[in-house]
């Protein structure tokens, strides 16, 4: 929050300070004081400027030092210990540090200060100029003294053995020579960012730092953000720090001091109409072990206040363990609120001026720290929407309305009607404008129209019924910017009865269709279900209108809408529709319409993925969706809304159950309502013990899925249809016995050498449940890519090797990797290259490898092929007599998974296998 963007600069062309234009130009009297009041505030000098003294002018600030007069621009008011604060309207405070430059100080206990107020108006010729003496007298100086003004941060420590030369020339103490400042005694100065940076005196202040000598004290000042300070946290609250050593020049030789200053750069909230300042107890980067707080003060605008002063406005002064805590009501009469308008709506802010002055004494010693910290809050933007009250008797026939309140610098320009008047214009026809002002210096404005002018609508929608409308936009201006903002009123009136209009509906697959004929009737509103159809809902709802009718179109789901009942395939669902007179609180036409619509509330996925979707229904209107869990209480809801709950899981989780029968996986689980009490112990719902929903997932290997439940009343359970699915199974050849890189498709046909290891790979795809296996049950070769082409030989039989082939497939052990996270979905084997023969010659120099897959459940106790990969024991007899060059016809299973691989082109075609 350290502001120096927020603070008025001072140099005429990007800082002069624009002191109003809502009244004339004044000009200053040279001799009258009238407006201008100083005062010493301890260690600070303070002047305040009246809006009243220069309102029309712009302020330039010059220092009086003897005869010269300096003009103070931001970067020399920061580097000398001059800063300045401005409200909207020109009140103006400047402040002084007693040790900046251009002050004339008597042994550090007595400070001559003079200023002079340069006032321009509409000419840079036409200047008044007005000067400030002041004389302040300061002997209650710490040990060291911690300044935190709104553009720099000052420090200063008592010197021991004051430099006799910088006595000598106490006249040019307070001064920013051209010269390296030798006569001060300062040599050169250490900064820490906290990397160490030296500097001469000279290059110091070139680089925009203060540095000098007084009769007993030793003063640095810096300005925010530069170089050499850094940012540091300190107990949660961030700060500005800046550290330094600075070499001097003393009667005894070279001599150096340190000296640390940190301020606060943030640390406030807003809360509950109350700003809570904290900053932190123990400043660690200016104290080094343990300490005593000797006096902490609280003030407004760098003036202490009492307790007394304190308790009568509300403001408290506390300590925590970390933080000492300044907390102000919102809207005390130290502060001022102001007007803004982002986006053309109304705000304010407040803004407060809070001091603080803590002085402490470090432990086993006399040294004493005074930290001052002078700190403008300005609260965030607060909206502010204007209160419309509506005054308007009918029977008086005049429209009568009350806007407000608004703060004193907001006022009204115009007011658009039939066509924008402004407010003279709006007396001159009759429309009476008022201003109303209240104690606290807020305002409202009214307006009376009486119902006989261009600017009232009328309708009759009966012989003896008529209505009145006033559409309204208040335009107001923001001083003294004068920004602007408008606030829109609609008025109405209505005397007598209305003639009701007729609503008509009709549905499709997704939405209700409703058509409202007017008649003669326009001024109603609408009720959606239980919302008014505003203009926002109303574009949501494709509302149209012509001159008889207006009609929206109600998405089926929409908010507004009532599900009846729901079942496996669709939803009922009802919009009701109210068409509403709100001055008479009459129901002038109504609408039921109740239509089914389809709807698939559960779907399963190849990968073992199930998403279901639960709604709340009309007989269950307190059920909140969120409060509904599978069988497995953590599994909530992934998404939950006021009336559906959806929830996607995968079939090993949320205590899913799986059932196998012949040819299929049925995975099921249960959609229910679960409570527990404040001591953790479950008990039945409130709403609906018999709640739940049973969600069916039914996998076919060879086949595609289909899964859907039902749902049922409370009068009875919901059932599920049985859903069908797939589980896909690939097989590919590696290039090695690795099995980390494969061919692709554009690879074949793959090139081999007789004998030469061919490697495959076989995997269960997108499933990640481990109690699944995938078998091998038999593989073979062929010359040609149809799986049942003689002849053929067998690679494997009933999950084993061929023990009839000379060179045995070899199968590869799996293990899990950043590829493999189920082992037991992959088999891998390995053949030595061959090809089929007869008569001692090749039939053909090609050949393709085809396999029957199963998967098998791990905990199943099932016989064949499901006990594992190669159970039987060695030397048992096989079921296959494959040879190399006859014919063979052998029944391959038609429920197993087929897979084939190829072709494979054999290189050295002339060698036999």
């Amino acid at each position: 929050m350290r502001r120096l963007e927020n603070i008025l600069l001072w140099n005429l062309m990007a800082a002069v300070i624009l002191l109003g234009q809502a009244r004339p130009n004044v000009k200053l009297n040279l001799q009258s004081s009238s407006g201008l009041r100083s005062d010493c505030v301890g260690n600070l000098m303070r002047l305040s400027l009246d809006k009243a003294l220069a309102v029309g002018n712009q302020l330039e600030v010059e220092a009086i030092n003897g005869t010269e007069h300096i003009a103070l621009t931001p970067s020399l008011a920061a580097q000398c210990g001059y800063s300045m604060e401005s409200d909207p309207w020109g009140n103006t405070r400047i402040y002084t540090s007693l040790m900046a430059c251009y002050v004339d100080n008597k042994e550090d206990t007595t400070f001559n200060i003079g200023l002079r107020l340069q006032m321009y108006s509409q000419s840079p010729s036409d200047v008044v100029s007005h000067d400030v003496t002041q004389t302040c007298s300061y002997t209650q100086w710490a040990s060291r003294e911690i300044l935190c003004d709104r553009n720099y941060m000052e420090v200063s420590n008592y010197m021991a053995t004051p430099d006799a030369q910088a006595k000598e020339d106490n006249s040019k103490i307070n001064t920013i020579p051209d010269a390296s400042g030798s006569a001060q005694g300062i040599w050169k100065v250490t900064f820490y960012t906290p990397e160490p940076v030296s500097m001469v005196l000279r290059e110091a202040e070139q680089a925009g730092y203060g540095a000098m000598m007084t009769s007993n004290r030793l003063v640095m000042r810096s300005p925010y953000n530069t170089a050499e300070t850094y940012a540091e946290d300190v107990a949660g609250i961030p700060m500005e720090v800046f550290r330094v050593s600075a070499y001097y020049k003393a009667p005894h030789g070279l001599s150096v001091v340190n000296l640390a200053a940190a301020c606060p750069t943030g640390g406030v909230l807003f809360q509950d109409d109350v700003i809570s300042w904290h900053i932190p107890r123990r400043v660690t980067p200016l104290i080094d072990g343990s300490f005593k707080v000797l006096e902490m003060h609280m003030g407004i605008s760098g003036q202490r206040l009492a307790k007394s002063e304190m308790a009568a406005r509300g403001y408290t002064l506390s300590t925590t363990d970390f933080h000492i805590v300044v907390e102000i009501p919102l809207g005390s009469p130290d502060g001022y609120y102001k007007s803004h308008a982002p986006d053309y709506q109304y705000h304010i802010t407040y803004t407060v001026e809070p001091m603080l002055e803590v002085l402490w004494r470090a432990d086993n010693t006399q040294d004493e720290t005074r930290y001052k910290v002078l700190f403008p809050i300005t609260t965030p933007l607060m909206p502010q929407l204007p209160h419309v009250r509506d005054d308007t008797v009918p029977e008086a026939r005049v429209f009568s309305v009350n806007l407000g309140t608004f703060l004193h610098d907001v006022e009204l320009r115009n007011i658009t009607l039939s066509e924008v008047l402004t407010i003279e214009e709006c007396n001159a026809r009759g429309y009476t404008v008022q201003e109303h002002r209240f104690p606290n210096g807020s305002k409202s404005f009214s307006l009376q129209v009486p119902f006989d002018t261009d600017a009232v609508l009328e309708h009759n929608p009966e012989p003896l019924v008529t209505v009145y409308f006033l559409p309204l936009i208040f335009g107001f201006i923001i001083l003294p910017e004068e920004t602007p903002f408008a606030h829109p009123v609609e008025l109405q009136a209505s005397l007598q009865d209305v003639v009701l209009p007729t609503i008509t509906g009709t549905c499709d697959q997704s939405q209700f269709y409703a058509s409202v004929k007017y008649g003669t009737q326009r001024n109603f509103q609408t009720l959606v279900g239980p919302r008014q159809l505003t203009p926002e809902l109303a574009e949501g709802y494709s509302f149209q209108e012509n001159s008889t009718h207006f009609s929206i179109a109600v998405p089926y789901n929409s908010m507004d809408t009532e599900f009846e009942i729901i079942t496996s395939d669709s939803v009922r669902a009802r919009l009701d529709l109210l068409l509403y007179d709100p001055i008479n609180s009459w129901a002038l036409a109504d609408l039921y319409l109740a239509c089914n619509f389809p709807l698939m509330t559960t779907k399963c996925y190849p990968n073992g993925t199930v998403t279901a979707l639960a709604v709340k229904v009309q007989s269950v209107r307190n059920l909140n969706p969120s409060w509904l869990t599978l069988k497995d209480q953590s599994c909530k809801p992934a998404f939950s809304d006021d009336r559906f709950a959806y929830f996607s899981f995968s079939v090993d989780s949320c205590g899913t159950t799986r059932t196998f029968f012949d040819h299929y996986m049925l995975y099921q689980n249960e959609i229910g309502l679960h409570y527990e009490n404040d001591e953790g112990a479950a008990h039945t719902s409130p709403i609906d013990p018999d709640y739940k929903q049973t969600v069916s997932c039914y996998y076919v290997v060879n086949d595609t899925q289909s899964v859907a439940f039902s749902y049922k009343p409370r009068s009875y359970n919901p059932t599920a249809e049985i859903g069908l699915g797939q589980l896909m199974v690939q097989m590919q050849l590696a290039l090695d016995s690795s099995y980390e890189s494969f061919y692709k498709a554009e690879d074949y046909p793959v090139v081999r050498f007789l004998r030469q290891p061919v490697y495959f790979e076989v995997e269960l795809m997108q499933s990640l449940d481990p109690h699944l296996e995938l078998i091998l049950e038999n593989c073979w070769a062929t010359l040609h890519e149809d799986r049942t082409s003689l002849p053929s030989w067998d690679i494997i039989v009933d999950g084993c090797e061929n023990h009839d082939d000379g060179y045995m497939t070899i199968f590869h052990h799996v293990v899990s990797d950043a590829r493999v996270a189920v082992p037991s979905h992959f088999k891998r084997f390995s053949v030595k290259m061959f090809t089929f023969t007869k008569d001692e010659e090749i039939l053909k120099d090609e050949i393709y490898i085809h396999c029957d897959a199963v998967i098998c459940d791990t905990n199943s106790q099932a016989d064949g092929a499901c006990r594992g990969q190669c159970v039987h024991p060695a030397g048992m007899s096989n079921s296959r007599q494959g040879i190399k060059g006859g014919l063979k016809k052998a029944r391959r299973s038609t429920d197993s998974r087929r897979l084939s691989s190829g072709p494979i082109l054999l290189l050295n075609a002339q060698l036999n296998f």
